[in-house]
């Protein structure tokens, strides 16, 4: 997966690759797709979500370009695996899931397997965690109409926000949010790309722990 998938397609950050092969996606997904846990695709974990594409995971982890020093904010843990994968790259991560079933078992996955710099909020992410802010890297793992004002203003000065926006599902593309020393914000596209939408939590109500 590693080779072909990834660094055959462009990813270059060592960081990511290497935690990429030491994350076996095996451990996010059912066991009856355990023969699938490799496949170029994103595959259903229940709730109507998905864990992502590989090379979309890996493509998303490298434009944050990442160090050992950041505290990492995910919006849409899933199945756990992106942020596992974050885990074993920056100090710590922060990630929220609306779905309480998809938070509960991603919380005991990753307590299994000894993820002690992570942590698991059932939520709506849309809000972010502003108690933990600010994050030098946030990564949101479904489609927005818009860019949530809420996350740029928890991007710490010298982060990167990821987050797809687009008004359909197969119309998002992929955008980097660069906040500068002095809070100047930057935008850049990047890919296209296709996720499950991020719902707006005031629309909801709000965010339980």
């Amino acid at each position: 997966m590693v080779d072909r998938q990834l660094a055959g397609r462009g990813i270059t950050d060592e960081r990511v690759l290497a935690a990429m092969r030491r994350v076996p996606r095996e451990h996010f997904i059912s066991r009856r797709q355990h023969g699938r846990a490799y496949d170029d695709g994103p595959l259903p974990i229940g709730c109507g979500q998905t864990i992502s594409q590989p090379y979309i995971v890996a493509l998303m982890l490298q434009h944050l370009c990442l160090t050992p020093a950041s505290r990492l904010l995910e919006i849409g843990t899933g199945s756990g695996y992106a942020a596992a994968v974050a885990a074993e790259i920056v100090a710590e991560v922060f990630t929220i899931e609306r779905h309480g079933q998809l938070a509960a078992q991603s919380r005991e996955r990753l307590a299994q397997a000894g993820y002690g710099n992570l942590h698991v909020r059932h939520g709506n992410g849309y809000r972010g965690w502003p108690e933990s802010a600010p994050f030098e890297a946030i990564l949101v793992s479904a489609g927005s109409l818009e860019v949530p004002a809420e996350l740029v203003d928890q991007l710490a000065p010298g982060g990167r926000l990821v987050i797809p926006v687009g008004t359909a599902r197969y119309d998002q593309r992929l955008l980097r949010i660069s906040k500068s020393a002095d809070g100047e914000v930057h935008t850049e596209s990047l890919d296209y790309v296709a996720f499950v939408p991020l719902v707006d939590a005031r629309a909801v109500g709000p965010s339980p722990d």
